[in-house]
């Protein structure tokens, strides 16, 4: 797992690079982005799955934030990023989140 972080000089956002490896997607056939910037179940961001099995999709965040996220597989088994910035305690279980900072 990883985030990849490229910051744009024209504009106030970063271009995240969220990747889900192949070992923690496990057998999913599906796997969705869901965070704060997606409001969470309402919008969750489908991700691409590649030859090598890994997810990845690529999102632009406003700078100067943090964002909670967790990716969701065949939406019904949460994921962490376990290379995120920071976890927090979800607001709503005792699960803890995934933080990237931009």
């Amino acid at each position: 797992m990883s985030l990849k972080k490229q910051y744009l000089k024209s504009k106030p956002v970063c271009k995240v690079t969220f990747r889900l490896n192949a070992e923690a997607a496990g057998e999913a056939k599906n796997a969705e982005l869901c965070g704060d910037f997606t409001g969470w179940d309402e919008k969750p961001l489908s991700m691409k799955k590649l030859k090598s099995g890994d997810f990845t999709l690529t999102v632009n965040l406003d700078k100067d934030a943090e964002y909670q996220f967790r990716y969701l597989l065949d939406g019904k088994t949460w994921e962490n990023d376990w290379e995120a910035d920071a976890y927090r305690t979800s607001p709503v279980s005792f699960e803890e989140n995934s933080v990237v900072r931009v």
